[in-house]
């Protein structure tokens, strides 16, 4: 890649996300999208993390996607939302790492699939998310927000649980899934949707360069 990747970083921490597959999202298998083309919400809280000298612990930034066609077929949009809290110096390490330019593979098939990115924000990101017990909430005034909670079975109600394990994943090794209650998003051009009873995933995510 260059010069950029002289530059070492790495984040961990956990991710959530709602998508417009249905649950178990084809998208994991290497299939088309449910309904033929891609919008997503995706929340991560980084715990430890690091761009250079520049600490990123506890930063929490939001990526939000459309794709007109399977994600693999490329040309989506992008966008990332970044909470207010976060200093100059970490608003600037988060968008030179989601630019795929410091290396980081799910950043480079992200910024390759993804080629129309829009201006990053800065806004006030609340949320509350449980990976153990499928649930979390993110709000964004005036971009977004979604809600998510644990599948259930039709007859009973009851609390279904599911995984997707992907040995070999450069997301995840292994989600648990959870069903979209709802979602809006209107972060400009291509990025507005609504989901509702649609797929949602949480993980715990360790992406560097």
């Amino acid at each position: 890649m260059g010069e950029p990747t002289k530059i070492k970083w790495r984040i961990a921490g956990e991710e959530f996300a709602s998508c417009n597959c249905s649950w178990g999202c084809p998208c994991q298998f290497n299939a088309l999208p449910t309904t033929g083309r891609c919008g997503a919400f995706v929340t991560c809280l980084i715990s430890d993390g690091y761009f250079g000298d520049t600490r990123l612990d506890g930063v929490l930034f939001v990526r939000i996607y459309w794709w007109p066609r399977a994600i693999h077929e490329g040309n989506g949009v992008r966008r990332m939302i970044i909470d207010e809290q976060a200093t100059k110096e970490q608003r600037d390490a988060l968008i030179a790492i989601e630019s795929g330019q410091y290396g980081g593979l799910i950043w480079e098939i992200s910024a390759a699939v993804a080629p129309n990115p829009i201006a990053p924000l800065f806004a006030p990101i609340t949320f509350n998310a449980d990976r153990e017990k499928r649930r979390a909430a993110v709000r964004i005034p005036g971009i977004g927000e979604t809600n998510i909670e644990p599948i259930k079975n039709p007859m009973t109600g009851e609390e279904h649980r599911a995984r997707i394990v992907l040995p070999d994943g450069f997301e995840f090794k292994e989600a648990e899934m959870g069903n979209t209650v709802y979602c809006h998003v209107g972060a400009g051009d291509k990025l507005a949707f609504e989901l509702k009873n649609t797929y949602a995933q949480f993980n715990a995510f360790d992406w560097s360069n």
